[in-house]
């Protein structure tokens, strides 16, 4: 770009920052959980161009407190416009975050040190699960050898629900949100005044250490923010609701390490045990997350006797059902069969024709074929992938 003009994705920086005495216990191969990161997408927040004018060699750092999101804003630049040319970075910014972030580095390291001490997640615990820290055991990096909550070695991931009127957490989602608008393609922030939202979060949980602590003392943690999800309650008649998840993020540092799936599993078992929940559906999910859902409702599927025996005992909505069985039947499907080939192609176009009527009634005959046989191959070449995952 050019000297005066910097990309909003590049010049924003992110940073989830721990206790001094928190980071030194990390191996080589955590280090990543501490390191800068940037957004996905700034439009939400810089405009459609994600250019900011006006700034030279722009850095924008965004540090975070890891546990209770408390924020550092500092803006930093080797050559400024006039400031009545420069974009108002900070002006911008504030918009969007709460108005208590800190601008003096000392003062927000004091944050980071009292409140790795101090912060607990909110609301009520759902689930845990346990990793073995990386670099550690039996000399892999990766060792995937079963771990207690109890070893040395292990991290505890927790995942807690909480609603608006879970004490403080109107205030900490106002600090969580933004990742939303940072990661999620088309994210907006949610309404406050829509009182039925649920919220799900994933935090790590670490022994905290301190020189000052004794074998004997009873040890304490420190909670370190992963991701979150949003739901929002649907009436069902007559006296049901259909969960809608909204919103799903699992921040960089921890992507790529199953902690989205394991998110996602909580959010379903969570559903699964509350009488009033019929179903647990996902509101317009991107290609990624579609497929994390496949993988892990297919899991599931495979492994629910009743589901396989009686067609009920999940809570899929009902176009990932009717996905989820036509991947089931793909795989059982005899690759010599002519005929039970033809039935699942007439099966599979069916939907995809009343899915996509209005489209396709629109298109001669001839061109209407050709498009459904198109989409059908790709569905079936997506169905082949994601069982190739599935064991």
């Amino acid at each position: 770009m050019g000297d005066w003009l910097s990309n909003s994705n590049d010049a924003l920086c992110l940073k989830l920052v721990r206790a001094a005495r928190d980071e030194v216990v990390l191996t080589e191969d955590e280090r990543g959980v501490i390191e800068e990161f940037h957004p996905t997408f700034t439009y939400p927040i810089f405009g459609d161009k994600e250019t900011i004018y006006g700034y030279a060699d722009l850095k924008i750092s965004l540090f975070f407190t890891s546990g209770s999101l408390s924020m550092f804003l500092n803006v930093a630049s080797a050559a400024k416009l006039p400031s009545k040319t420069a974009d108002d970075i900070e002006g911008t910014l504030y918009k969007f975050i709460p108005p208590d972030y800190s601008k003096s580095a000392e003062s927000f390291q004091n944050t980071v040190e009292k409140e790795a001490a101090t912060f607990k997640p909110l609301g009520d615990k759902i689930h845990t699960y346990v990793r073995r820290a990386a670099g550690h055991g039996k000399g892999k990096s990766r060792d995937t050898s079963p771990i207690s909550e109890d070893d040395p070695d292990a991290i505890v991931f927790e995942v807690y629900h909480s609603t608006w009127d879970t004490p403080g957490f109107r205030e900490y989602h106002r600090r969580m949100q933004i990742f939303i608008l940072l990661y999620i393609e088309g994210g907006s922030y949610i309404q406050e005044d829509e009182e039925k939202w649920e919220f799900v979060a994933l935090y790590e949980r670490r022994r905290s250490h301190s020189p000052n602590d004794s074998l004997d003392d009873p040890p304490t943690y420190t909670y370190h923010f992963v991701g979150y999800s949003s739901l929002y309650p649907f009436w069902c008649w007559p006296d049901k609701v259909r969960l809608r998840l909204s919103q799903f993020v699992i921040l960089p540092p921890y992507q790529h390490a199953g902690h989205g799936s394991a998110l996602y599993n909580a959010i379903y078992q969570f559903s699964l045990g509350r009488d009033e929940v019929v179903e647990l559906t996902v509101e317009d999910p991107s290609e990624a997350f579609e497929d994390l859902r496949d993988r892990n409702d297919m899991k599931r599927l495979l492994s629910l006797e009743a589901f396989m025996q009686e067609g009920k005992g999940g809570k899929f909505g009902p176009p990932a059902n009717k996905a989820l069985i036509e991947m089931l039947l793909l795989r059982e499907l005899d690759p010599s069969s002519k005929q039970a080939q033809k039935a699942f192609r007439i099966q599979v176009k069916e939907r995809l024709y009343r899915f996509n009527y209005e489209v396709l009634a629109q298109l001669e005959k001839e061109e209407r074929l050709e498009k459904l046989e198109e989409t059908f191959q790709n569905v079936r070449t997506d169905y082949q992938r994601i069982l190739a995952t599935v064991k």
